[in-house]
């Protein structure tokens, strides 16, 4: 059966898909937090991401079915508000809403980190600034551009995972590295079960860009073929990776060193030798410009959703002529970035949007639940009854390893979130 009509341009592919969602996972947490994945869970690494990679298929075998059901941008909140109503709808939406921004904002300034440092020093404003900048504008130019330059940096950042992964090895073969450090798993702080949970949640980090790629689901061509198999086969691809990337690196370099470094993986280059390090820099750079622009790309296209579905400003709903792209939300979304971007640390950022995202994850398994009775006039995926339950028990089990610092951060934020839900709800009645 046809797919409804849309007035945003269907242009996105199997494969343009498959790197949407392989370069928006492989663009940042790889490459910024293995250091402090480290502080967690010791020297393996590769445990929690390994963890993280299973928790996170749950959940995307939920999206897998919603975003080929309901192909549409909006995502989470969409869904939600027709399986609870507009009141957990909005409230769905606002969190993933500000999970993008605070994402696309701890991107901005991992941007101006250790990475960036080593060509120039510049104030976290102006970097800020101008990078964001910079991707608004490329968003703004179309979704074809913004997803055919994510190719591109996809192929560059994952060369140069691969050339981490070469150059641990090389650096174990020389009798420099040390293979023990992939079995010592717990710190001072944390038992080995408690360090695999607790580095599972900023692990978790890193493999959550699939969620983004539902907010595109209306933009692609053929959904029900196309978003399952680039989905799954993007995250075994970053989960292969990730594994191979953490035990390189762990084994290559002390876990200390690890820790106290806001770019890991150069760590690895400047311990192995032989590459120049201004050049490993800039494929970080490029990793972690690509994560912002899909991560931006998403934001922009959940608050176009929200709008159009009365859950936000009219106002949101303005689109490009000719390029068809949803500018309003673009300028409001990355505006937001901007100020978080120079008021936050890239820590806090992180761990705040885990909470946040597994509050919609634990809204998206559920509600695909609810909806199952609802028919729709075209074919879709279908995820197992005891992968959604178990999708959202895993949310759960995470969000109890969360600090209690970021709970009253992240608490902060859903009350404003129930508090604006409760608005529009009211607004929508009359």
């Amino acid at each position: 059966m046809g797919l409804p009509e849309s007035p945003l341009k269907r242009t996105l592919t199997t494969p343009l898909l498959y790197f949407f969602i392989l370069g928006d996972v492989l663009g940042a947490g790889v490459y910024v937090l293995v250091g402090q994945v480290a502080a967690e869970s010791g020297g393996a690494v590769w445990v929690p991401l390994a963890v993280a990679l299973g928790l996170a298929l749950l959940t995307a075998s939920s999206y897998a079915e919603l975003a080929t059901k309901y192909p549409r941008a909006g995502g989470a909140s969409h869904y939600t508000t027709l399986a609870y109503g507009p009141f957990v709808g909005f409230f769905a939406g606002f969190c993933m809403l500000a999970a993008g921004v605070v994402s696309v904002a701890a991107l901005a300034r991992g941007f101006g980190g250790d990475y960036l440092s080593v060509f120039v020093s510049l104030p976290v404003a102006l970097v800020a600034l101008l990078f964001l900048g910079a991707l608004a504008l490329l968003n703004a130019r179309g979704i074809s551009e913004s997803t055919r330059a994510n190719v591109v940096a996809t192929v560059i950042e994952v060369g140069g995972l691969v050339l981490v992964i070469g150059l641990g090895a090389w650096v174990v073969l020389r009798g420099d590295g040390d293979v023990g450090r992939l079995t010592q798993l717990g710190t001072a702080e944390h038992s080995p079960a408690a360090a695999v949970l607790s580095g599972s949640v900023l692990a978790f980090y890193s493999f959550v860009g699939f969620e983004t790629s539902v907010n595109v689901a209306e933009e692609t061509r053929d959904p029900r073929r196309s978003y399952p198999r680039a989905l799954f086969g993007a995250l075994a691809t970053a989960g292969v990776v990730y594994a191979l990337v953490g035990a390189a690196a762990s084994s290559a370099v002390r876990t200390s060193a690890l820790v106290q470094s806001s770019g890991p993986l150069l760590s690895v280059v400047e311990v192995a030798g032989g590459v120049p390090t201004r050049l490993f820099s800039v494929i970080a750079l490029i990793a972690v410009a690509n994560g912002a622009l899909l991560t931006g790309i998403m934001s922009s296209r959940l608050a176009y959703g929200m709008a159009r579905d009365g859950l936000l400003p009219r106002f949101l709903t303005k689109v490009l002529p000719g390029r068809r792209t949803p500018w309003a939300a673009i300028a409001t979304t990355t505006l937001l970035s901007l100020l978080l971007a120079v008021t936050g640390d890239v820590a806090a950022l992180a761990s705040t949007l885990v909470l946040l995202l597994l509050v919609v994850f634990f809204l998206v398994n559920t509600a695909v639940l609810r909806l199952r009775g609802d028919a729709v006039p075209h074919d879709h995926f279908t995820t197992p009854t005891t992968v959604a339950l178990l999708g959202a028990a895993s949310c759960v089990l995470l969000a109890t390893q969360i600090e209690g610092e970021v709970w009253i951060r992240g608490l902060i934020v859903l009350a404003v979130g129930v508090l604006l839900a409760w608005v529009a709800s009211r607004r929508r009645r009359k």
